[in-house]
């Protein structure tokens, strides 16, 4: 399988892309060096690997999970550019 040149513009059409014939015919060709490179790696026995997540040992580097105290609400409010009665004001949107 490979991309045709219709196959990207009916694609490019869905995505709402205003593309160039250059520019399409120069993804067409990119698009499909890239298959053939999956199609390369394809072909690799890759029996004999176990099966990781990662491409090297990994540990965690997430800090616990414990709680802790947050901030109050005066403190949060302190750089709100406006608030009234302890909430934030924000501009309405929707009229």
């Amino acid at each position: 399988m490979s991309f045709t040149l219709e196959d990207l513009k009916t694609v490019s059409n869905l995505a709402r892309l205003d593309l160039s014939d250059e520019e399409l015919a120069q993804m067409v060709g990119n698009l499909n060096k890239v298959l053939e490179s999956f199609r390369g790696l394809q072909q690799l026995d890759l029996s004999g690997i176990e099966i990781t997540a990662h491409s090297v040992d990994t540990h965690s580097v997430w800090r616990e999970d414990e709680p802790r105290n947050g901030l109050s609400r005066a403190e949060a409010l302190s750089a709100a550019p406006a608030s009234h009665a302890g909430l934030f004001l924000v501009p309405r949107i929707i009229e």
